[in-house]
């Protein structure tokens, strides 16, 4: 890939394993500065250590940071440090995710599990690191979605699904909120299915998949300054299609940000 992102600054969630790792290596390939995100300081070093022994990449473009997105309160240390050493963020790929577990796992925040770490995080991490988030051409959020958002609604009473788990639909929940957020006027976001891959996910969907290098060059390509966006567009793989109905809607937008602000105990 040229080197079409070299002086600007992106964040990758997630990116120790999977497409947020081929993610973060793209984008350092292309010049991009990445702050690797892992859970845990000692998985975001070893998969920056991996990169500069496996990748045509310059270690001086690599950045490791963590926070286990189970717990809020390290979303917001994160948040804090990354604002504090990053004044300009051009770039937020917000991919960190898990399956929803056979049974219900609540945070220690008191959520859903995969609400969580898929959704709410995600949405903290966003309105906090927002101060930093570039308004200049260019600058964006990319949400890594699923087409599993089609089969989806948000339990508005119950959104940690306290009364009627199931595994599939939490996970669809999740993955319905975070299509939704990337609508929310307040910054320029899209959100993009990068297709079945080959990662910890695949078994929710019951059948072969790509590689994570080939769905990460989907999330890739929407962090090219030169790819004019739409905010709130759905990205099937490299196909801009219509999200599932209603989930660009003013009213929807709104009573997700309502639901959010009461979850993580945060007003944007």
């Amino acid at each position: 890939m040229p080197s079409f992102l070299s002086g600007r600054t992106v964040m990758v969630t997630g990116a120790t394993t999977g497409i947020g790792y081929e993610t973060a290596r793209l984008l350092a390939e292309s010049g991009a500065t990445v702050l690797l995100h892992g859970r845990t300081p000692q998985e975001a070093r070893a998969a920056v250590a991996r990169l500069i022994a496996t990748a045509d990449v310059d270690a001086e473009l690599l950045r490791p940071c963590a926070a286990d997105f189970a717990h809020l309160d390290e979303v917001e240390r994160l948040a804090n440090r990354v604002v504090a050493g990053h004044p300009h963020l051009d770039v937020l790929v917000n991919n960190a995710a898990v399956a929803a577990p056979e049974h219900r796992t609540v945070t220690h925040d008191g959520n859903e599990l995969s609400f969580q770490v898929n959704f709410l995080a995600h949405y903290l991490l966003t309105n906090l690191l927002e101060p930093v988030l570039t308004t200049d051409p260019g600058g964006r959020v990319v949400n890594v979605s699923s087409s599993m958002h089609r089969s989806a609604s948000i339990s508005w009473n119950d959104p940690n699904r306290t009364r009627r788990y199931s595994r599939l639909a939490a996970y669809a929940q999740s993955q319905l909120a975070l299509t939704v957020f990337a609508a929310d006027p307040r910054v320029s976001a899209v959100s993009v299915d990068p297709g079945v891959c080959e990662t910890a996910l695949r078994p929710l969907y019951g059948h072969e998949g790509a590689t994570p290098a080939e769905g990460a060059a989907h999330v890739a390509r929407l962090c090219d300054p030169a790819l004019e966006i739409v905010n709130g567009a759905y990205y099937d793989r490299s196909t801009r299609r219509d999200s599932a109905r209603g989930a660009t809607e003013e009213r929807t937008i709104k009573r997700l940000n309502k639901l959010a602000e009461l979850l993580v105990g945060h007003s944007a």
